[in-house]
């Protein structure tokens, strides 16, 4: 993958992200406030607690980081995949999200 198909990749996965949480926003009475500063996305929850999801141009992937730990993500054949087998992005972000705002949160592309 180039640097620019990454970017552009990597930039479609950000506004998703931002997307859904306008939609859960609108559509739930879970509040999930979104920061975006360049290639960070933080999501900050009524607890307090936060993921952040920022963009590693050099190597191609986006890390997202969690109460339960840290995970990185690389592009194959279109989807965002663990690097370490853990699974696609979407589904991930699902899971700790909801494990954080205490409520089953949908994320999706």
């Amino acid at each position: 993958m180039t640097d620019l198909e990454f970017q552009e990749r990597a930039e479609a996965l950000l506004r998703a992200v931002e997307v859904c949480c306008d939609r859960i926003n609108d559509g739930s009475a879970v509040d999930v406030d979104n920061q975006r500063v360049g290639g960070m996305v933080t999501l900050v929850f009524d607890n307090g607690s936060q993921i952040v999801i920022n963009l590693q141009k050099p190597l191609h992937e986006v890390w997202m980081a969690t109460k339960l730990g840290g995970y990185h993500y690389r592009c194959v054949e279109g989807a965002w995949q663990d690097t370490k087998g853990g699974g696609e992005f979407f589904s991930a972000l699902s899971h700790h999200a909801s494990l954080q705002a205490g409520s089953p949160l949908l994320f999706f592309a």
